[in-house]
């Protein structure tokens, strides 16, 4: 595949930002080369456009499958596999979501759970530290909880209250408005 300009400053950004995003450059590099192209396209034809080792792209497309990114295809008369992953930018963003609640957020909420009720009995009591890690926990639950109200939009639906932007506030009470304006 013959990268154009637009093509190769793209995946080095996605890649920088990958970094930024504590992914491995070149997973980040492999699945912007993937969401640029049009068809599928194998390992070689994955490690030749982007001039790395064949063994990287391998282990970056197992970390993109983990990650529910990248999907195989496979050709009739054709040993290979072929890799692809969404154009849908919202399928993308949700994936990740996605895959960060469940690494992420989920083992933080168990963890702030049992964390809550261990200070709740500790003496001497520190009353403040209790509060403050429940309102984390709490903080967790209603962002989860909300989290899978909004996957359940269609994507039309979740690009229009996106679309709304700041102007959601108006529909706040005046209290809390004035922390947005």
């Amino acid at each position: 595949m013959q990268l154009t300009g637009s093509m190769q400053e793209f995946i080095l950004h996605w890649g920088e930002m990958g970094t930024r995003w504590g992914v491995n450059r070149t997973v980040a590099q492999v699945h912007a080369l993937l969401y640029l192209s049009p068809e599928p396209l194998t390992a070689e034809e994955i490690a030749e456009a982007l001039s790395v080792a064949r063994s990287n792209v391998s282990t970056s497309l197992k970390e993109l499958q983990n990650w529910n990114l990248v999907q195989v295809d496979t050709r009739i008369g054709d040993r290979r596999d072929y890799f692809l992953t969404s154009s849908d930018v919202w399928t993308l963003f949700l994936t990740v979501v996605d895959q960060r609640i469940e690494r992420e957020i989920i083992p933080t909420l168990t963890k702030l759970q049992r964390l809550v009720g261990e200070a709740r009995t500790e003496r001497p009591a520190q009353p403040i530290i209790t509060a403050r890690i429940s309102a984390m926990q709490e903080f967790l639950e209603e962002l989860n909880a909300w989290y899978i109200q909004i996957k359940k939009l269609p994507p039309a639906s979740l690009h229009s209250l996106i679309r709304l932007g700041s102007g959601i506030t108006r529909f706040l009470p005046k209290s809390r408005r004035r922390r947005f304006d």
